[in-house]
């Protein structure tokens, strides 16, 4: 199995109030039904609000790594990708376990 974990940071001045946003994790949040390789699937705003922290978490887990490129390429994928890249960057890690 691969742990596929992504965190986002809003860009200064995005509040996650902001329709675009919230459009962005509805997106997220429907992709654990729509996308067939995910075994495991949570997504949710971070907490806590410490300065190094992070706002937005996914965590997730796919069979393999072929299994993760189709997740990746997967079309509800790439439209929530393209909605939150006009609003944040993010970090990745995919490792094994």
């Amino acid at each position: 199995m691969i742990r596929h974990l992504v965190l986002f940071k809003l860009n200064d001045g995005v509040s996650r109030d902001e329709p675009r946003v919230v459009a962005g994790v509805e997106a997220f949040r429907a992709l654990g039904g729509q996308i067939p390789e995910l075994r495991f699937w949570e997504c949710d705003w971070n907490i806590t609000d410490r300065p190094i922290a992070y706002d937005f978490a996914i965590n997730s887990a796919v069979e393999d790594t072929d299994a993760l490129q189709r997740y990746l390429d997967h079309p509800a994928h790439q439209a929530g990708v393209a909605q939150w890249r006009e609003f944040a960057t993010w970090v990745i890690a995919d490792y094994a376990f």
